[in-house]
């Protein structure tokens, strides 16, 4: 299959392009600084420098690569700044949705996420409205314009390059101690298990599917775990703030129903995995 993977040097995007080139697939992958072209090659991908806010490029990009599919696993967060991934999900996917309609590509994977529900206990399913009127929302919607979507709803991501690997951003906080447990919930998944959930998704069925382990948790059940596994100091417990988030527990079972068995199916034994990644 031709593959448009945009989004090529991220955390996902750069771990799928050998998985996908070692299942037979032939992909074309982005990136929008020119210095990054040689680290797409050497893991298997056509580089392709192009911004996804210049539309004419990127329907041009895409044009020219005639895909099957289109892979978006675009984000705008290495300055943690949410204002500009909101963005990237508003703007960025309608320009690429756009440029797949004007090359006659009918079908597109998107990267989403699980933390998208109001707060709640019953785990969530699919089938469950998601907070109205997110970035997070629009982003799915755009995505259904094409005759063909698939949703992965990722739950938080830990291991080598994610921001809970040693050395990542949440990561260093834990070690200062500047990242107290609370109750909120978190849906893990190991950056692994993600990508194996990706390459499946190619032979699924169009719809949503949560890829998230099999024990959403409370940061008082998870974070002291993940300090321990790092070596860092025990977090300090505290409450939930008032008017903030406390999460919502999300189900894997329409993902597990379709064939994905992740490697870690809990973040007891995947935070084991880090120091040695």
């Amino acid at each position: 299959m031709r593959i448009f993977l945009a989004g090529g040097t991220g955390v996902l995007g750069s771990r799928l392009i050998p998985g996908l080139v070692a299942a037979g697939h032939d992909v074309a992958a982005t990136t929008r600084r020119p210095e990054r072209r040689p680290m797409l090659g050497e893991l298997g991908a056509a580089p392709v420098v192009v911004d996804v806010y210049d539309a004419d490029r990127l329907r041009d990009a895409v044009t020219s690569s005639a895909p099957e599919l289109i892979l978006h696993e675009l984000t705008d967060l290495s300055d943690m700044d949410t204002d500009a991934n909101a963005r990237l999900r508003r703007e960025g996917t309608a320009n690429l949705v756009a440029a797949a309609e004007a090359a006659g590509v009918q079908r597109i994977i998107v990267q989403s996420i699980a933390w998208v529900f109001p707060d709640g206990t019953g785990p969530a399913t699919e089938d469950e409205q998601i907070i109205h009127g997110s970035a997070v929302e629009v982003m799915e919607q755009t995505a259904r314009r094409l005759p063909h979507a698939t949703i992965l709803r990722y739950g938080m991501l830990y291991g080598p390059r994610t921001w809970y690997a040693p050395g990542g951003r949440m990561a260093d906080r834990v070690v200062a101690g500047r990242l107290p447990a609370t109750p909120e919930i978190t849906n893990f998944v190991h950056i692994d298990d993600a990508v194996a959930a990706t390459v499946s998704a190619l032979d699924w069925p169009d719809g949503t599917y949560h890829i998230v382990d099999d024990e959403p948790a409370a940061g008082t059940e998870w974070l002291p775990a993940f300090a321990a596994a790092i070596g860092a100091p025990q977090p300090q417990q505290a409450p939930v703030a008032e008017g903030a988030r406390r999460g919502r527990p999300v189900s894997n079972a329409k993902a597990r129903a379709a064939g994905w068995r992740p490697v870690h199916p809990t973040w007891r034994d995947g935070f084991g995995s880090l120091t040695g990644n």
